[in-house]
C-alpha cells in the first residue's frame, strides 16, 4: 500500500481585491504568478499592519493598537510597517489567484517571495505553486501480472516442528569438549592488524554451535574446545559483510570458553504438542499448516500486488516532478527507516555507518524509490478519479473504530488513531485498499 505524505492547501480568504496578475508555466509542474498591488491598494494594508504593530508594542499614553499611525512608525520604522502589511496583503493575493485559477490544487505551501517594497511604490510578489504531476494511464484494465501458486510442502512443517523442540530445550552444564548442538558461553576478543576492533570485544556471548552465528568457520576453530580453554586463530570476513571496516580483511581472533551446555531436544510427538496445548501431534502440525500456508498465501497476495501496480505504472506516463515533491517522499522513506531501525533497538547513526552512506547520499539512493511511490499514488489517484471509486466519511469512521478495538489498552496507538491528521491518513490506505482490489478484479482470474 502506497500513502504518499503531502498536503493540499486551501485557503480561507474574506475579502477579494483588484490586482494584476501574470501566471507562467515554469516547468517541472510549477506554476509562477507575478503579483503586482498598486501603492492605493496597498495603502489599507499599511494602516491595518500599523495598527497590529501597535497593538503588539508599547508606546506610553496609549492602549495597545490605539497609537497613531506616526508614533508607531517613528517607534519601529516605516520598513518594519510596510513588511507587516505586505505579510497582510498576501492572503487576499492568495484568495484572488484561486479565484481566476478554477481547480488550481497546489501540494504544500507555496514559495512567496517580495520582489519590491518601497514607500510610495508598488508592491510586487512573486508566488511559486507546486502541482501533482499529470498522470495518464495506459490499459489498466488488460494487466498481465499473475498471482503465484502457493504450496505447503511437509518440510515446511518439520523447519517449525523442530524450531519449536529448540524454543523447549533442556541444557545441561558439560564438561566435555564443544560439538554440534551444544550452546557454549565465551569471552571475545578480536583485533585487526592487531589493534582491537571497535565493538569486537565482549564476554558471556553466547553461541549455538551449529547455527552459524559469527561468521563462516568460526564454529570449526570453536569445536572441540573444553571450558577454560582459549583459541586464537583468524579468519576473513565475507566481502559482502554489512560493516564495511570488517568487509573482506582478515581478523584475528581469541575465544575462551567459559561454559559448555549439552542442550536436549524433547521428543516431538503427542505429549510435546500437548505441552504447547493441543490435543495431539496431528492436531499441533495441522495448526501450523494452516498458519503457514496462510502466510504465503499473504506473500503471494503482497507480490501481486506490486507486480500489478509496476506494470501499471510502466504503461503510463507522467508529468515533470518538482524536485521539492521527490525530495519530501525520499525524506519520509528515510524517516521510516529510521523508525523502523529504532523501534528494534538499533541507532540510525551506525546503520549509516555500516553502510558507509551519510545521510545526504542516502537520500540520493531513495530518490528512485521516491518517484515509484509517487509514480504509483498518482496513478491510483487517476483511477479511483476514471472510475469513480470514493471513500466516504463513514468509510473512515468504521476504520477508525475497528483499528481501535483492535488496540484496546495501547495507549500511544489509540491516541495517534484519535488524531484529527490521522484520518487523512487513513482514507488514503482505504483508497489505496479499494483501488487496488479492484485492479486485481478486472485483471486476475480466480
Amino acid at each position: 500500500m502506497v500513502f504518499l505524505k503531502f498536503q493540499i492547501v486551501y485557503f480561507r480568504i474574506l475579502a477579494s481585491c483588484i490586482m494584476n496578475i501574470t501566471k507562467s508555466d515554469i516547468g517541472k509542474s510549477q506554476l509562477e504568478f507575478a503579483v503586482e498591488l498598486s501603492a492605493s491598494e496597498f495603502q489599507p494594508y499599511i494602516s491595518k499592519g500599523a495598527q497590529k504593530l501597535a497593538q503588539e508594542i508599547k508606546i506610553e499614553g496609549f492602549r495597545p493598537g490605539k497609537a497613531p499611525y506616526d508614533l508607531v512608525k517613528q517607534k519601529v520604522g516605516e520598513i518594519t510597517i510596510l513588511e507587516e502589511a505586505a505579510n497582510l496583503a498576501i492572503r487576499n493575493i492568495l484568495k484572488e489567484i484561486f479565484n481566476q485559477n478554477n481547480g488550481l490544487a497546489p501540494i504544500g505551501q507555496p514559495e512567496i517571495k517580495l520582489t519590491k517594497l518601497a514607500p510610495g511604490n508598488p508592491v510586487e510578489y512573486k508566488i511559486v505553486f507546486t502541482l501533482l504531476p499529470e498522470a495518464k494511464l495506459g490499459d489498466f484494465k488488460g494487466l498481465k501480472a499473475k498471482r503465484e501458486k502457493t504450496e505447503l510442502a511437509e518440510s515446511d512443517i518439520q523447519t517449525t516442528l523442530a524450531r519449536l523442540a529448540e524454543m523447549r530445550a533442556k541444557e545441561e552444564i558439560s564438561d566435555k569438549e564443544a560439538a554440534n548442538g551444544d550452546k557454549i558461553i565465551l569471552d571475545l576478543e578480536m583485533f585487526l592488524d592487531s589493534v582491537p576492533v571497535e565493538g569486537g570485544q565482549g564476554k558471556g556471548i553466547a553461541i549455538l554451535m551449529g547455527k552459524n552465528q559469527i561468521i563462516p568457520g568460526f564454529e570449526q576453530q570453536i569445536a572441540g574446545a573444553r571450558k577454560g580453554e582459549t583459541r586464537e586463530f583468524k579468519l576473513a570476513y565475507p566481502r559482502d559483510f554489512f560493516q564495511k571496516h570488517l568487509a573482506g580483511k582478515p581478523v584475528e581472533f581469541r575465544a575462551t570458553v567459559r561454559e559448555v551446555y549439552r542442550r536436549i531436544l524433547p521428543a516431538v510427538d503427542d505429549s510435546f504438542a500437548k505441552e504447547i496445548g493441543f490435543n495431539s501431534l496431528a492436531g499441533l502440525k495441522e495448526s501450523i499448516g494452516k498458519n503457514i500456508q496462510s502466510e504465503k498465501n499473504q506473500q503471494a497476495e503482497q507480490k501481486l500486488e506490486s507486480a500489478l501496480l509496476t506494470e501499471l505504472i510502466e504503461k503510463s506516463r507522467f508529468g515533470d516532478f518538482p524536485q521539492s515533491l521527490v525530495n519530501d517522499e525520499a525524506h519520509a522513506l528515510m524517516h521510516d527507516l529510521e523508525h523502523d531501525i529504532e523501534s528494534q533497538g538499533g541507532k540510525f547513526e551506525d546503520y549509516l555507518a555500516s553502510i558507509s552512506k551519510t545521510r545526504e547520499q542516502l537520500l540520493l539512493d531513495l530518490a528512485p524509490e521516491a518517484v515509484k511511490r509517487i509514480k504509483t499514488f498518482l496513478a491510483i489517484r487517476e483511477i479511483a478519479k476514471q472510475e469513480n471509486i470514493i471513500i466516504t466519511e463513514q468509510d473512515v469512521e468504521n476504520e477508525k473504530a475497528r483499528l481501535l478495538k483492535r488496540s484496546q489498552g495501547q495507549k500511544k496507538t489509540e491516541a495517534k488513531i484519535r488524531e484529527p491528521e490521522y484520518k487523512a491518513a487513513l482514507h488514503s490506505l482505504l483508497l489505496n485498499r479499494r483501488v487496488i482490489d479492484k485492479l486485481k478484479e478486472w485483471n486476475i482470474k480466480t
